[in-house]
């Protein structure tokens, strides 16, 4: 059974350019986000990663960990980096998981348990490895996206998920296309007579759909 929503993430040790960390001791009490990449080198994943490294300042403001997955080697992570920066001219100050043995990459359920890196190979031989995982601080996987070769990843969507994520922990649920300011929606399993002591005013638009002020 691979990782699913509210599962709990394998606290694996592994490697990094910034050294051996411990995935549970490196989120601590923060949001974290793992992005997954087939190899160092390639052009997309390249594009990605500094819109990762552009992005640092909104990572911060929303308390949140980056740290990038490759299944490459901790020296070709750092020799990437400079190419990373050279693109996206902002710092790559955030850690890159060096996972040739597929040890990640099969925990989170991105390879089968059978596969293996053969001699030569290409990004084609760990494709599935382009992913986002959004984790929250209990250390559970909040959101799941993966995407093909060929179609580089919307941060822009991946920051508006992470805020929904962050607002629907204060016990709401955010409606198609939130976006911070918006007003959100109360969760059904609340009561009218709950609802309204807890949220004050609240519009009704179905008996199953109310909405309200987005909570402080």
């Amino acid at each position: 059974m691979g990782l699913r929503i509210n599962d709990t993430i394998p606290d694996l040790t592994v490697e990094t350019d910034h050294g051996t960390i411990s995935l549970h001791d490196w989120v601590g009490d923060s949001w974290a986000i793992l992005f997954s990449h087939p190899k160092d080198f390639t052009p997309v994943c390249t594009t990605e990663f500094g819109a990762v490294a552009q992005l640092a300042d909104e990572w911060e403001k929303r308390g949140t960990k980056v740290i990038g997955v490759s299944v490459d080697g901790v020296e070709d992570h750092k020799k990437w980096k400079g190419d990373i920066e050279q693109v996206s001219g902002a710092k790559a100050g955030f850690p890159i998981i060096a996972d040739a043995g597929l040890e990640v990459s099969k925990a989170f359920d991105m390879l089968p348990a059978e596969a293996y890196l053969p001699d030569g190979r290409t990004p084609a031989d760990s494709a599935t490895v382009r992913s986002v995982f959004i984790i929250g601080p209990d250390k559970q996987l909040k959101l799941s996206m993966t995407y093909p070769m060929t179609v580089g990843r919307n941060f822009a969507e991946i920051v508006r998920a992470l805020d929904g994520l962050q607002m629907s922990a204060k016990g709401v649920a955010t409606p198609a296309n939130w976006v911070p300011g918006e007003d959100v929606i109360i969760p059904p399993s609340v009561s009218n007579e709950d609802a309204k002591a807890k949220f004050g005013e609240f519009e009704t638009v179905l008996p199953y759909l109310r909405k309200t002020k987005a909570p402080s």
